[in-house]
């Protein structure tokens, strides 16, 4: 007994070393049955020892579900290589149409994506492989390569997860795949992105959050998944998915009531599932327009989540907390037997022997801190995902919204109409309902999707309540229909208002005080966002925040993406003269720094522009040579404003008044295989920036700017 606890804990002091053994085992001619038995005898010592490490407190959190991890990536790899070999000696290596070899990739989702495995995890896998093709040949003949790679999956799962006398590897569920247990057990990329872009639904972009290349070929795999990335991570604000994740919720809380479910710490109410669901559901939201979001671990989520200011301080660290705790119950509960369970014991000796693992004196004070922690989650996944009637509805009388309901539908009857309106502050109700016909019988209103009308049938009674308790009812609804008009055929906005009552506040305030804003909002519709959070609508940034904001968004793009950088700069340009006008017309900020904003806006976006362009010239064509009077200078590019922008009294309509100058020494820019003349490379300069800034893409233009102050005017030299 001795002995035995003495190399226990010699195991349990020693480094992870998960590719050894296992490297050679499958790098030696073994058979299948071999492999089986050294996968088995590895994942019990790894488990002994990391078990040990994490109950003695030698490892955090994220080392323990770190190694669990990586031994499960090692075993897949370690399998995956032998029998890969096996198949290619029967059947020969597939090749694509251009004799490319072709290999299997093996994506992990789930706890295994995020690199969060627990003791008794089911491995989430799914199987892909890059392109169609057929084998080269071999003991069995040919075959092409999507039967190749069945039976290799088929293999892998039989590898892993059969029970034998030695036990299993890991329980292997590919059900994630497309069409589930009836869809093909792996796909080329093609049919998996067409499928995706077809059929996709919300709970597979949900899944593939957390998706990342555990095993086979990890540069294909990456290609992948960058190519899945337009599917899971929207391009804009994807509020829409509010609804199907609510049914994702209601669904999980079903079976939570119907088998008795509530003391599973996964499941049940204020569980880890809870946790999960948080911050991935402002990761499909929001993941497409902030790149930070685009992890896999939960408490980097949720840390992101408030360092964006997303959610509140407190509610991260409560989440964090809750995580951490109830994922070492979920450790010791399955360390005990090594079973795939969740449920808290009912047993009192079991009871006992958790609450002292978990380092309580009893179970009464260890329910006492899981009940706590439980409370705190179930607390903000509730309010998170509460239909917006429930908890901040616009008028808490049933009746009234019933009424502005039939309105819109338009089966309340004339005389109750004009009352109704009348009553609300309206002071020509035959003008509104003749505005709210002639939005139901807007051509593209009849266009809208099931799911679009049945958000608009939600939000239009909204927004009349709304506009009526504004100072100037009538004209504030006429310019909430522009918005909608704008908006109706992008469902994702409606569901930002139905969802967030706060935003439709703004809205009105904003449309209420000033036709130019709410014409801006209907143009530029991507800054309803920017309404969620008072804190930055009504407090401009100034010159030094400006600069640091811009750079942060550009930073997230690859240095040849010129669509997306556009595209950042355009929104950027629009975010904070929303920012500016909402001050200037609420009286937050004085009339005179009105101009200075919108000049440092300006000033940031010139700046940043010109170094881009040069940059990317430069890496192309290599540096000018460039000096001013005796002295060399390192860029030799100067913008000069003239007009409104040089006097610093920009307006929101304002073009840019420019002229370009340069310091060109006579020669040619340094890269000799791409030579250009130094003083050509400052025109295709000026070219590149009156390209970035006028150009009109989905989002409009930057600046309009005005060329034609230079010697010459229009008909002169650019630089």
């Amino acid at each position: 007994m001795a002995k035995q606890f003495d190399r226990l804990w010699r195991l349990a002091c020693e480094a992870p070393e998960p590719a050894g053994d296992i490297a050679d085992a499958s790098a030696a001619d073994i058979s299948k049955e071999t492999l089986m038995k050294t996968l088995r005898t590895f994942r019990r010592r790894e488990m002994v020892r990391i078990a040990l490490r994490d109950i003695c407190g030698w490892a955090v959190l994220e080392q323990t579900l770190a190694d669990l991890t990586d031994l499960a990536d090692t075993a897949i790899a370690a399998a995956l290589r032998l029998l890969q070999r096996q198949q290619v000696a029967l059947w020969g290596q597939p090749c694509d149409a251009a004799g490319q070899p072709i290999r299997l990739v093996v994506l992990g989702l789930g706890k295994l994506g995020a690199g969060e495995l627990n003791f008794s995890s089911d491995v989430d896998l799914m199987f892909a492989y890059p392109a169609e093709g057929h084998t080269q040949g071999g003991a069995r003949g040919t075959t092409d390569a999507a039967s190749f790679f069945t039976r290799l999956c088929r293999d892998l799962i039989q590898v892993l997860g059969a029970v034998t006398e030695d036990g299993f590897v890991f329980r292997v569920d590919a059900r994630l795949r497309p069409f589930g247990e009836a869809g093909p057990l792996v796909m080329s990329f093609e049919r998996l992105e067409d499928y995706y872009q077809a059929q996709g639904r919300e709970w597979e972009r949900y899944a593939l959050i957390k998706a990342r290349v555990a095993a086979g070929d990890a540069t294909a795999g990456r290609r992948l998944l960058d190519r899945l990335k337009p599917f899971v991570f929207r391009r804009y604000l994807d509020y829409g998915a509010f609804d199907s994740l609510r049914d994702m919720k209601n669904r999980i809380s079903l079976e939570v009531r119907s088998k008795g479910l509530q003391d599973n710490i996964k499941l049940g109410s204020g569980g880890i599932r809870e946790i999960e669901f948080f911050g991935q559901m402002f990761q499909l939201i929001r993941g497409g327009v902030t790149p930070e979001l685009q992890i896999r671990p939960i408490r980097q989520v949720l840390a992101i989540l408030a360092q964006k200011r997303l959610i509140p301080d407190p509610v991260a660290r409560e989440l964090d907390a809750a995580y951490v705790f109830l994922r070492f119950v979920e450790n010791r509960v399955q360390q005990w037997a090594d079973r795939q369970v969740h449920l808290l014991p009912s047993e009192p000796m079991a009871r006992l022997r958790l609450a002292a693992a978990m380092g309580f004196e009893g179970w009464a004070s260890f329910s006492r801190q899981l009940d706590h922690h439980r409370a705190h989650v179930r607390t903000h996944f509730s309010a998170l995902l509460a239909p917006a009637q429930a908890h901040t509805p616009l008028d808490p009388e049933k009746e009234m919204s019933k009424q502005l309901t039939a309105l819109w539908q338009g089966v309340l009857e004339p005389g109750k109409a004009d009352a109704l309106l009348t009553h609300l502050g309206f002071s020509s109700a035959q003008e509104v309902i003749q505005q709210i016909t002639a939005l139901k019988q807007d051509r593209t209103l009849r266009d809208m999707s099931q799911v679009g009308r049945e958000r608009l049938n939600r939000l239009i009674p909204m927004i009349v309540q709304a506009a009526a308790s504004s100072a100037q009812p009538d004209q504030t609804l006429q310019r909430l229909f522009h918005l909608i008009r704008s908006i109706q055929q992008r469902t994702s906005y409606l569901a930002l208002l139905v969802e967030n009552p706060s935003i439709l506040k703004h809205v009105v305030h904003l449309a209420g005080a000033s036709p130019w804003i709410a014409d801006f909002l209907s143009r530029h519709p991507v800054l309803l966002d920017e309404l969620l959070d008072p804190r930055t609508l009504y407090r401009p940034p100034d010159r030094k925040m400006l600069a640091e904001e811009l750079t942060q968004r550009l930073t997230r793009i690859a240095g040849d993406d010129l669509e997306y950088q556009m595209e950042a700069l355009r929104v950027y340009k629009q975010v904070n003269v929303l920012r500016v006008a909402a001050s200037d017309m609420t009286s937050v900020l004085p009339l005179m720094k009105v101009s200075d904003h919108l000049s440092d806006i300006a000033e940031v976006i010139l700046d940043q522009v010109v170094h881009l362009c040069f940059d990317q010239l430069a890496a192309k064509h290599g540096w000018p040579a460039c000096s001013v009077g005796n002295g060399r200078c390192e860029r030799g590019f100067v913008v000069i404003a003239y007009g409104k922008l040089g006097g610093l009294e920009l307006g929101y309509g304002s073009d840019l008044d420019l002229v370009f100058l340069h310091a060109a020494e006579a020669g040619q820019t340094s890269n000799p295989n791409r030579p250009l003349d130094n003083a050509q490379f400052f025109s295709r300069l000026g070219q590149r920036v009156l390209h970035m800034l006028t150009t009109p893409t989905g989002a409009g233009i930057v600046y309009d700017a005005d060329m034609r102050l230079p010697p010459s005017g229009a008909s002169g030299m650019l630089v």
